[in-house]
């Protein structure tokens, strides 16, 4: 039977809900000698090949303090997901053929931010607000014509795009538009990956000579894209693309023998990338269903104590993907006990 890794001397716990530099040079030389050491193998070598999709472990959802720090009900919880997920991947780290982390990335002036919408007053949504079709219809929000000219887009246009997207959202089984805190703002602390994971990353990168593979998403101004796979909304109301399905994730996806989710938020970019993912692999390639693996506790829902709890629709969407053929894995099981055909 399989021996999983120790974890390295230099991952400390402690450390994972901090803010830090990551001592690239000293991790590297560490890396290749613990490679040396465990006989670890390039990546390219691998005969089952594994890939952890990582979602938006950044700095703005899983810092205490951050704008968007997904506590769950613990009011820990992404903080205990990463340490779990850390030490998942350094004690996989000889098994795990690639890591792809997706970044939400964002400016102020974007569909789901406060800046982006004003009232009759000139007053801006507080955060956590949601934007019905009945609120566009009778103006109490309005797109902020201030806008207009940096985002060189025509205030009715963008108020007629609001009208059908608020609908478009309705119509489905999305969320409704939400407001959030100005959030993993591009170029901002806030923006980067959590640095005890992207340590984690860049130690299987030199020890397995395996380059990750990051995805940005979410910066075009007039949708959500809490999914990886494809945003909210993928068209205007003139029929007009606004964002497009990440076809060469799903390709690079299919290359592999397992996919391992983890992230957050469980009930949002988690949720909805799952779902995208069951719905083109239902279209194409629905056997292999099976093949994709949910590290439930690496993901907390959104919680926000006294406004809004996420958590039972993020387990009944799981509850959805396990029926679907998914399966459900804790990572501090043993991997060889959950993941088919790996042995």
């Amino acid at each position: 039977m399989r021996t999983s890794l120790p974890l390295p001397p230099h991952y400390d716990p402690q450390r994972v809900g901090e803010v830090w530099r990551v001592p690239y040079a000293e991790r590297a030389a560490e890396a290749r000698a613990w490679a040396e050491q465990h006989g670890l193998r390039p990546a390219g070598e691998d005969r089952f090949r594994i890939a952890l999709l990582a979602i938006d472990v950044q700095n703005t959802f899983c810092i205490p303090g951050f704008e968007l720090f997904v506590g769950g009900r613990s009011g820990l919880g992404a903080v205990e997901d990463n340490r779990r997920l850390c030490e998942f991947i350094y004690s996989n780290l000889d098994i795990i053929t690639q890591i792809f982390p997706t970044m939400d990335t964002h400016q102020a002036a974007q569909i789901f931010h406060p800046l982006f919408f004003v009232n009759e007053n000139g007053e801006h949504p507080a955060p956590h607000t949601q934007i019905t079709v009945e609120d566009i219809e009778r103006g109490i929000w309005r797109f902020n014509p201030a806008l207009g000219p940096t985002l060189g887009l025509d205030p009715a246009y963008v108020q007629a795009h609001l009208l059908h997207y608020t609908r478009t959202l309705a119509a489905s089984s999305h969320y409704a538009l939400t407001v959030w805190p100005y959030h993993a703002m591009l170029g901002g602390i806030g923006h980067a990956l959590v640095a005890a994971f992207e340590e984690a990353i860049f130690f299987h990168s030199v020890a397995r000579s395996s380059q990750p593979d990051i995805q940005i998403k979410g910066n075009h101004p007039l949708t959500e894209n809490y999914s990886a796979i494809e945003p909210e909304v993928r068209q205007d109301h003139q029929g007009s693309p606004i964002g497009a399905v990440n076809q060469r994730l799903l390709d690079r996806l299919r290359t592999f023998d397992a996919i391992l989710v983890a992230g957050e938020a469980k009930s949002h970019c988690v949720a909805w990338t799952v779902q995208d993912l069951l719905e083109h692999y239902q279209q194409s390639a629905p056997e292999e269903l099976k093949k994709i693996y949910l590290l439930v506790d690496c993901m907390s829902p959104v919680v926000v104590p006294g406004v809004v709890d996420y958590t039972e629709a993020a387990d009944a969407a799981f509850v959805r993907f396990a029926a679907a053929g998914m399966h459900l894995v804790r990572s501090t099981d043993p991997i060889e006990q959950w993941l088919e055909g790996w042995a």
